[in-house]
């Protein structure tokens, strides 16, 4: 039988197929191939009942994702806050850096919107107008239409809900989907961030589409990225640098660089072509891996 995983708990593997979910263990073999099955993967399987079965072979994966551990995933939605934590469009851009090198669409979202200050919403606006330009769907979870916006957009797509911890991901969660009653916990006053309510990665159905709760995403690496590279994942920089003089440009110290012209007119977000050069310059500055 094939079937999607769609929960990895304790050395289980629960495989939905057909509207019906089997509780698997994975073959010993894949331990020799030092291949893990992933939640989101596509799998043959077999299985005599629901809680006896084991996958038997994994499909090649479109994506993966280390930290959350996770595959084959469409659409990763962003939920930052408003207020507790601040919003950041530092990690708002590594996070969308990182995704998009796996080729998974970005939907960025904003709680606790009404938490704020006139000052505070005045400027999660402005970014609002910045990032729609650029062409990222930008949803204010406050306003009244962002769920049914949100549902539609993963309809019939696999999501992964990611950002800090404490910025309200399973209350979100559980106003997609009031049937989920996932737990939710208060933002820790002596750290100032949210406790991890999430223990495992899963798939809860949002309309007709999945959505994987995870644990939350850890620090966000380069190690496979090259300097060259960078400037893809930010669409306006790349879009200004086709007329740069010099091939290669990196757009941080060659003369004559049209990326830097377009920051100096306004046409180019400050902000993201700072957070550009602090990526190209990690990458350059990394320590090899042996």
């Amino acid at each position: 039988m094939k079937g999607q995983i769609i929960k990895a708990l304790s050395g289980f593997y629960y495989v939905y197929a057909d509207g019906v979910t089997y509780q698997c263990r994975a073959r010993g073999n894949f331990r020799k191939r030092k291949i893990t099955p992933l939640v989101g993967d596509e799998v043959e399987f077999q299985a005599e009942n629901l809680t006896d079965g084991y996958v038997l072979d994994i499909e090649p994966r479109k994506n993966a994702l280390v930290r959350p551990p996770i595959a084959n995933v469409d659409i990763a939605i962003l939920v930052f806050s408003a207020v507790e934590p601040a919003f950041s469009t530092n990690l708002l851009d590594r996070f969308l850096v990182a995704i998009e090198k796996e080729t998974i669409q970005p939907i960025i979202c904003v709680s606790k919107l009404d938490l704020a200050d006139n000052d505070v919403q005045k400027e999660v606006r402005q970014y609002q107008a910045i990032y729609q330009t650029i062409g990222y769907p930008f949803l204010l979870l406050d306003e009244p239409d962002s769920l049914s916006e949100l549902t539609k957009l993963v309809s019939k797509k696999t999501a992964v809900i990611a950002g800090q911890s404490g910025v309200g991901k399973s209350t979100f969660l559980n106003r997609l989907n009031p049937d989920l009653s996932l737990k939710t916990a208060e933002i820790s006053g002596s750290l100032g961030r949210g406790k991890h309510t999430t223990r495992h990665v899963e798939f809860l159905p949002i309309g007709d589409g999945f959505v994987a709760d995870t644990p939350g995403f850890s620090s966000i690496e380069w190690q496979e990225m090259e300097p060259e590279e960078v400037e893809i994942y930010f669409p306006e920089i790349e879009a200004a640098g086709s007329s740069c003089k010099f091939r290669g440009c990196l757009h941080d110290s060659e003369p004559k660089c049209a990326v830097k012209t377009a920051v100096e007119a306004g046409e180019i977000a400050g902000f993201r072509y700072q957070h550009y050069l602090q990526i190209l310059a990690e990458i350059k500055n990394r320590k090899p891996r042996y």
